[in-house]
């Protein structure tokens, strides 16, 4: 019988968690190998530069550009104040005189005598980045970062918006089939990280992000409302930067979908326990998955349920993560040997998927994933 490698969601009792934490340019790290740390411990840090403001001070005072220099009361690279006189005409019988000041605080970095265009440029903006999860740093990445180990509970979604936070873990639903409604978050679930069942809407959401909540782990959404809550069109870029106050993290895909049993008893049985969750994603080249990390103290580092790589054949269960069927669940009906060519232009291996309504399609075998059972 034909069969077929495909990559699932990991879905981990405990396995080793392994975090690079990166600089966005070369900067200090502030912690050394074998060090303990907690989710919030910054392990490094850098400074961005300033913003740039040109000011043309030949224009404000009337003068030839060749004229300011010996005008000027700030030297290049001088620390300069918001208001403070960068320059000033002579006027006349020390009359009427003209005068530029700052626009901002920061450093007068130059000035071009051609143009009569000064630089100036606002303060350094600092950039500092914390250890993610609570674990042991590994190694240094020298003025760059880290890498952080730590054993932890690990659970991937299929999809998810907003960037890092972290919160308790809380159970809200009885089970992995019923819905999260806003009835059932109050006061006390400010700087949580909820867990739902099946499904979201977007007035729960909005609650959510009113009462202070950090993130919600649910099975589905409704693709139609991802526009509404976000306010625009996501289209094929890399989640993860969105700026609602919360982080939302699908387990299973859009729609009402029942939460993988399994996945949503072992997230129960972490209630209490401080989650490190990322809801940013990316579906095509360089996969990103978002995801759970939830650190297990005390215990021994032991892999077990590791939902990865697994053979598919007739049958099989799948997920497909591409467009345009993204999310949607359903079984394999055949595994052509021969290549196709896509409207690409590209030769892939296919396969062919069963929906629950019956509906069959062909699809690249890379746009599935395999459900393990």
């Amino acid at each position: 019988m034909a069969f077929a490698y495909t990559p699932g969601l990991r879905v981990a009792d405990r396995t080793v968690v392994r975090k690079e934490r990166r600089l966005p340019l070369t900067g200090e790290t502030l912690v050394k190998v074998g060090d303990a740390v907690s989710a919030e411990t910054v392990v490094a840090r850098t400074e961005l530069p300033g913003n740039v403001k040109m000011l043309n001070i030949a224009n404000i005072l009337g003068l030839p550009p060749g004229d300011i220099p010996e005008l000027l009361h700030a030297e290049e690279g001088s620390v300069i104040k918001e208001g403070e006189i960068l320059g000033q005409s002579k006027g006349l019988f020390g009359l009427f005189k003209n005068t530029v000041r700052s626009p901002i605080e920061g450093v007068f970095e130059s000035y071009n005598r051609i143009t009569g265009q000064a630089v100036l440029r606002e303060p350094p903006i600092p950039v500092e980045i914390d250890a993610y999860l609570k674990g042991t740093v590994t190694e240094v990445l020298k003025n760059e970062g880290v890498i952080v180990e730590s054993v932890a509970t690990f659970v991937q979604g299929i999809f998810g918006v907003g960037g890092e936070t972290r919160g308790e873990i809380r159970v809200l639903t009885e089970g992995p089939d019923k819905e999260l409604t806003a009835d059932l978050i109050d006061d006390s679930c400010s700087g949580k990280v909820l867990l739902g069942g099946s499904f979201v809407s977007v007035g729960t959401l909005n609650k959510a992000i009113k009462t202070g909540v950090k993130a919600i782990i649910v099975g589905g959404f409704d693709d139609k409302d991802l526009k509404e809550f976000l306010g625009y069109d996501l289209g094929v870029a890399i989640t993860g930067h969105e700026k609602k106050g919360i982080t939302l993290i699908l387990t299973e895909g859009f729609g009402r979908m029942t939460m993988a049993s399994e996945t949503f008893e072992l997230l129960k049985s972490r209630e209490g326990m401080l989650a490190s969750v990322n809801g940013a994603t990316q579906i095509r080249a360089g996969v990103m998955r978002p995801e759970v990390a939830i650190p297990v103290q005390g215990e021994e580092t032991e892999r077990t349920s590791d939902k990865q790589a697994g053979a598919m054949d007739i049958g099989s269960p799948v997920r497909c993560i591409r467009a345009p069927y993204f999310g949607r669940l359903g079984t394999v009906a055949a595994l052509p040997a021969e290549l196709q060519v896509l409207d690409s232009e590209a030769k892939v291996r296919v396969l062919d998927v069963k929906f629950p309504d019956g509906a069959t399609v062909t699809v690249p075998r890379a746009n599935v994933e395999l459900i393990e059972e």
